[in-house]
C-alpha cells in the first residue's frame, strides 16, 4: 500500500516520470508497463513481457498474481460498466 499522496499522484499521472525522478524502481516500473500494456492492449501481450518481468526480480508467482490484479480490476470494471454502476466518491478524495 502507498501511503504518500503526492507519490500516488505523480505515479497516476506519469509513472514513467516518477521513475525518471527516481521515485519508483526498475522493477516497479516494470510491473506497471506490464499492467498498462496489459490493460490496454492485450492483444500484443507476449512472453517477452513476462521474461522483462524475470529479469528485474518478479518470480513467476509475482508475474501471476500482477495479472491476476490487473485482470480482475479490468473484469469488476466492466462488469460495473456494463451495469451502469456509478462509483460512490471515496471519503479520502
Amino acid at each position: 500500500m502507498l501511503r504518500d499522496d503526492t507519490l500516488l499522484e505523480k505515479i497516476e499521472a506519469d509513472f514513467v516520470g516518477a521513475h525518471r525522478e527516481g521515485l519508483l524502481s526498475d522493477q516497479r516500473l516494470a510491473m506497471l508497463q506490464y499492467a498498462s500494456k496489459l490493460t490496454l492492449t492485450p492483444q500484443a501481450m507476449r512472453e517477452s513481457d513476462v521474461v522483462e518481468l524475470r529479469a528485474v526480480g518478479w518470480s513467476d508467482r509475482d508475474i501471476l498474481e500482477i495479472a491476476e490484479v490487473t485482470a480482475y480490476y479490468a473484469y469488476v470494471n466492466r462488469i460495473a460498466d456494463g451495469l451502469g454502476v456509478q462509483l460512490e466518491e471515496s471519503d479520502d478524495h
